[in-house]
């Protein structure tokens, strides 16, 4: 009994932190999806060190990713999907050993809630993701110069700026306190040289 609450309890830390990994990835800077990644992932290495695992489960949840992005790109064979799910469900439930070498270390029904709860997740968000590539800008950087907008920081050697519905990173001859109108004057990449609007 202690096994299966051990196992359980180490993987439902596991997809918690691997959740976590993925979203300090999308929102890095924050600062708490990190430190929540790092702690999940580092119980529920602790617990996978500390029980014995399936090699075998293992690999098999690994190449359950690849049907995964193989129904990212195709999106009309969602029989990846599927097979991505039965692969991550399958992989889960036997990642760690169970009592007998036949029974499942962690819950069928938890393996299954997490991977397509995870795997859910992580379709959407990586749809998302691929849509926004699909995008045309917004706006043509090219005709930027000369474009006014509004200091959000103090603006020096660096600062930001509000310029065509969009944060830039700024930076001046001259300092300019924050909420002063400013025009673009120049572009390094995709730091703006902005200038007193007055």
């Amino acid at each position: 009994m202690d096994l299966v609450i051990t196992t359980n309890l180490a993987y439902l830390v596991l997809v918690i932190g691997a959740l976590l990994t993925v979203f300090s990835l999308l929102t890095p800077g924050t600062g708490v999806f990190e430190v929540g990644a790092l702690a999940g992932l580092v119980i529920a290495s602790w617990a996978a060190f500390t029980s014995p695992i399936n090699i075998w489960a293992l690999v098999v949840l690994i190449f359950g990713v690849i049907p995964f992005l193989l129904a990212l790109r195709r999106t009309h064979q969602r029989i990846y999907l599927a097979i991505s799910a039965i692969a991550l469900a399958l992989g889960s439930a036997y990642m760690f050993q169970g009592a007998q070498w036949w029974l499942p270390g962690v819950h069928p029904i938890l393996a299954l809630v997490g991977s397509i709860s995870s795997g859910g997740l992580l379709w959407i968000m990586a749809v998302k993701v691929l849509e926004a590539e699909a995008l045309p800008p917004a706006h043509d950087i090219s005709d930027i110069i000369g474009a006014k907008g509004e200091t959000r920081t103090d603006v020096h050697h660096e600062g930001s700026v509000y310029v065509y519905g969009e944060m830039w990173t700024a930076r001046s001859d001259a300092p300019i306190k924050a909420g002063t109108n400013v025009r673009v004057v120049g572009r390094e990449g995709l730091i703006l040289k902005v200038e007193n609007e007055d």
